[in-house]
């Protein structure tokens, strides 16, 4: 049985309540609070593996709970999935663009609940686990063990999920991945695909790799992939 430990953030008690539920069913240990306020405070003070976090919230609401989570060494690293009502497209570029990892539209099904949960908390364990070498190519060194890029010295800040977009073409150069391909490996299995999120992080990550940027070849048609 899975013992990861997941935090629930939501301020309806009726979507806890169902969350906590069925992840519990699965042997994920369940913890929940229903603000953001209350989020920061039980993430920082007990990081779980996992948080799952609705958008709105009173206070201080779900985006700028990711944000903070982001930029504080203690949990810049940790998973995070966000639960929303609002399915527009801008609103969930804007989340995956602070960091999340994936996103869960309501209303939801359970069982693509535990789905999204389990492919990111395995792929937490596999980005741990293998794929662990240091790569080099283009003056751009990406250290898995660090979870970091650096050009000729210099750390290069990107979101988990540009860095995890830049490790997946930089372990297949000449590789063509579709967009698809693309989202699936730096966000996991299951995931509903957008091709503006691609490409807003593709742009993204091309702007802060500077000169090196210019070594990520558009594929038209096709999607993307990091010239050998």
């Amino acid at each position: 049985m899975a013992k990861e430990r997941i935090l629930v953030v939501d301020d309806e008690e009726d979507i806890l309540r169902l969350v906590e539920y069925n992840l519990s069913k699965e042997g994920y240990k369940i913890s929940t609070v229903m603000s953001g306020e209350e989020a920061l405070v039980r993430a920082r003070t007990d990081v779980p593996d996992l948080v799952i976090i609705d958008l709105m919230l009173p206070g201080v609401d779900g985006l700028d709970v990711c944000r903070i989570l982001r930029v504080d060494p203690i949990t810049q690293k940790l998973p995070i999935i966000m639960l929303t009502a609002k399915g527009e497209e801008a609103d969930i570029v804007a989340g995956l663009e602070l960091g999340a990892d994936d996103y869960i539209t309501k209303p939801f099904s359970p069982r693509v609940l535990i789905a999204r949960v389990k492919a990111v908390l395995r792929r937490e364990k596999s980005e741990a686990s293998s794929e662990s070498d240091v790569i080099t190519i283009h003056g751009i060194k990406i250290d898995p063990h660090k979870h970091q890029v650096t050009i000729n010295g210099e750390l290069v800040d990107l979101t988990l999920t540009e860095y995890r977009i830049l490790h997946a073409l930089a372990r297949r150069p000449g590789w063509v991945f579709t967009r698809y391909q693309i989202v699936e490996n730096s966000r996991g299995e299951d995931s509903e695909v957008t091709d503006r999120s691609v490409d807003v992080h593709i742009v993204s990550l091309r702007r802060k790799l500077g000169d090196a940027g210019k070594h990520i070849d558009t594929v038209r048609g096709v999607g993307y992939r990091l010239m050998e």
